[in-house]
């Protein structure tokens, strides 16, 4: 698997400079932050792993070092370039391109063993965001996480009654620092 290079960083940068309405970040997650959001997901789990914006693919490379085989993760990517990036970081991931949000259109009825965002969340109303977190609890097994990042002191979205949410991590070795987030039916 490829680091987070010089080479990464500059294909980020393009990507940010091209469509910056895309991009949640200055710069892609760090080593740091992708493995905190891959330690959310358990390998024994069965079934497939749903990656929404994955971006340059940080995310995707650490789910595969946790143990997650390329061909259960389902990623999603609206911007063309990051969805390419993706799909050659890490051969066998299925990539698909379009909106996150409308996950289900894309992937269908599927039960997932976990979702990870990495979307801007805090870009989009709040509406959004509740809609987005449960269409993703809808389409997890039982016990599986939704896992977020955020740039935020606070969660991205405020747990709705039946919902556990819990930090999972904060990651001060990221710019800017970055927190993980899980949410999970109870």
């Amino acid at each position: 698997m490829a680091s987070n290079s010089a080479a990464q960083h500059f294909d980020f940068i393009k990507g940010l400079i091209a469509r910056p309405k895309n991009v949640a970040a200055i710069t892609p997650s760090s080593p740091a932050l992708a493995r905190a959001i891959a330690e959310q997901v358990d390998p024994a789990m069965d079934g497939n792993i749903l990656e929404l914006g994955p971006g340059t693919g940080v995310v995707t490379e650490a789910l595969v070092e946790h143990g997650i085989a390329p061909q259960r993760i389902v990623a999603i990517e609206y911007d063309p370039d990051f969805a390419e990036m993706v799909a050659g970081r890490c051969p066998g991931t299925r990539v698909l391109r379009g909106d996150a949000f409308n996950f289900p259109k894309l992937t269908g009825n599927i039960q997932f063993a976990a979702i990870v965002s990495g979307l801007p969340l805090l870009t989009h109303p709040m509406e959004e965001r509740l809609a987005l977190l449960e269409t993703a609890l809808r389409h997890l097994k039982p016990g599986a996480p939704f896992v977020q990042l955020s740039y935020g002191t606070n969660p991205p979205v405020p747990a709705p009654e039946s919902i556990s949410l819990r930090r999972a991590a904060l990651v001060l070795m990221n710019l800017p620092p970055a927190r993980v987030w899980t949410y999970r039916q109870v």
